[in-house]
């Protein structure tokens, strides 16, 4: 697995999981019990996680979507 996108937007990662369902590109969402710890306030992100193998078409997809992607600003 590899880490794709990290964020607490959780409009942003709705419709990433939509956008990569639709390419059959399975996301795994890390971090979601995490919103216990913290008080239910959103401040520590969420990850999204694809298998290894879909990582580079799912990056090539978002990039097409406009999305932003950790390390390129």
């Amino acid at each position: 697995m590899k880490e794709l996108l990290r964020t607490n937007d959780i409009a942003l990662i709705a419709y990433v999981q939509a956008l990569l369902g639709s390419e059959d590109i399975e996301v795994f969402e890390f971090d979601v019990n995490m919103s216990v710890l913290e008080g239910s306030i959103g401040i520590l992100p969420r990850r999204l996680m694809v298998r290894t193998s879909d990582h580079f078409r799912a990056a090539a997809i978002l990039r097409e979507a406009e999305i932003p992607l950790p390390g390129e600003d």
